[in-house]
């Protein structure tokens, strides 16, 4: 079956700016992601400074804009000052969080050594689990006071004369979750995160702060939470956190593919609670979101490994890694399309995490590196999302879903580019056994033959026969995005067709 879509856009119709941002990443220290993911010394491929070379050039073409660090639910029992200075002076220490040992020989050093030559702006968390303000003041001295104070001439001593300037920091991580180390209720995190934020702003008064809002949309608490959080300190922060993974369940592969209606209304709420308390407030700004975990979970593709218990306190252990496959892709696509669509209120997003923690990079100790299907829908969006968002009215007909309701077969988001005038279409068919008849009319871009103005530069596809293809060490390469055929420019439309379960990105340019 055959179900016609449309979605019709006008240049002048502008949710807002691509922000760079949106296109960021997670290194936590947790199972593999540091230890033999990014950082592997003796590694034939590793740098002077043990840093995987062959990672950080994927991490490049990923097109990675920004990198949250050191965690995650690690950081609200970390011990920042254990990772810094000679490497025979650093101390083993459990890893309450993931049950593991942490060596500390990677810490906010090597971090940053390895953000600069991944290209990344860092984004740091503190800890206010075991931790509180203090410790905050004194790892933003670290990192980005001039020399002239004990901390930043520690740093200097270390190697590192001048200042980092980390701009973005979170305000601990997850502590509305039961689960997290020093978890407390809303409004004691609130009063926290709050007195923390202003601490920080009399060192550094344009930092931007993310105070932490819900684990996820599911939490009892969710909403309160975030009312309570923002009322204890809706002066002090910049942007509020959000956090969700999804994953195929008993098979519904419907439900899963529609997972983009979930991360929709996530966003609405958390943007209905903030305007709430800006307006009891009185407040004049707007609290940004900053979605700095997010991330499917897999269609159940390979063994991901299991977390350490009991009397096993293992360095870097195996789990958490999730073979991707070609479904998996598709839905990290439409996730993007849905960040995208909430530019106005998405000021930062951090898909969880590089490398092998549910990871678009995997790597063997020791060995190869490769791209998961997921790498290839993140990476074109980054690279070709430009200029501003536009608003897409979507026509298409519904598919049914058991968690969702009606969700529309099509999903869709559009760029157009300031400088020369392209505008990219990514598009979803979330429908899992109908394919889609697209068509975007293009009168509003131009001359009465819209078609005439542009021309297609580029048309990709990312579907497999078998969705649950994946990508792994000998066949790297099983899952990649393919020429889309069949693109046409007709009557000032641009049409195309989609298969069940793809992903697709046209780029047109403006003719000369």
């Amino acid at each position: 079956m055959t179900l016609r879509t449309a979605v019709h856009l006008h240049p002048a119709h502008r949710v807002g700016p691509v922000r760079r941002r949106t296109f960021g990443s997670f290194v936590e220290h947790m199972a593999r992601c540091v230890y033999t993911g990014i950082y592997e010394p003796g590694h034939r491929l590793a740098d002077a400074d043990g840093l995987r070379t062959d990672v950080l050039a994927l991490t490049r073409e990923l097109g990675v804009s920004s990198v949250r660090y050191p965690g995650g639910n690690f950081v609200s029992g970390y011990r920042w000052e254990d990772g810094v200075g000679p490497l025979e002076d650093r101390p083993r220490r459990p890893d309450l969080a993931w049950h593991s040992t942490e060596p500390n020989t990677f810490g906010l050093d090597q971090f940053m050594t390895w953000a600069e030559r991944a290209g990344v702006e860092p984004m740091y968390a503190v800890n206010l689990g075991t931790r509180g303000a203090q410790e905050a003041l004194d790892v933003l001295e670290y990192a980005n006071a001039a020399v002239g104070t004990e901390l930043a001439d520690h740093r200097a001593a270390n190697g590192h004369a001048a200042p980092y300037d980390i701009r973005m920091w979170c305000l601990g991580n997850e502590m509305d979750g039961p689960w997290q180390i020093g978890h407390r209720p809303a409004e004691e995190y609130g009063r926290l995160a709050a007195r923390t934020a202003r601490a920080m702003r009399r060192q550094d008064p344009d930092l931007e702060l993310v105070a932490c809002g819900s684990s996820h949309s599911a939490m009892p608490t969710f909403g309160s939470w975030e009312q309570a959080v923002l009322e204890a300190g809706y002066d002090a922060i910049d942007m509020l956190s959000a956090h969700v993974y999804y994953r195929e369940e008993d098979g519904d592969s419907a439900s899963y593919l529609a997972s983009a209606e979930d991360m929709d209304a996530y966003i609405d709420a958390v943007v209905a609670t903030s305007d709430h308390v800006r307006t009891l407030g009185g407040h004049r700004k707007r609290i940004m979101i900053s979605f700095d975990e997010w991330n499917v979970s897999g269609s159940g593709g390979g063994d991901p490994g299991k977390e350490p218990t009991g009397d096993d306190w293992p360095e870097a252990p195996r789990f958490a890694e999730v073979t991707y496959t070609a479904q998996d892709a598709v839905v990290v696509g439409s996730l993007l399309i849905s960040l995208l669509r909430h530019t106005d209120r998405v000021a930062s997003a951090s898909q969880a995490q590089l490398v092998n923690v549910l990871g678009p990079i995997r790597t063997e100790p020791g060995g190869r590196a490769w791209r998961q299907s997921i790498f290839h829908p993140f990476a074109l969006t980054s690279a070709h999302a430009r200029g501003q968002v536009l608003t897409a009215a979507i026509d298409s007909p519904t598919v049914e879903t058991a968690k969702h309701g009606p969700s529309t077969a099509l999903d869709a988001v559009a760029t157009w580019g300031e400088g020369p005038g392209d505008l990219t279409v990514f598009a979803v068919n979330r429908a899992p056994d109908e394919h889609l008849e697209l068509s975007v009319p293009l009168e509003a871009f131009g001359t009465a033959d819209g078609a005439g103005r542009f021309e297609v530069v580029d048309a990709v596809l990312l579907h497999e026969e078998d969705p649950y293809a994946v990508n792994t060490a000998d066949d790297p390469d099983r899952v990649v995005p393919r020429p889309l055929t069949g693109v046409q420019l007709e009557a000032a439309t641009l049409a195309t067709a989609l298969p069940p379960i793809s992903w697709a990105m046209i780029r047109l340019r403006a003719r000369s």
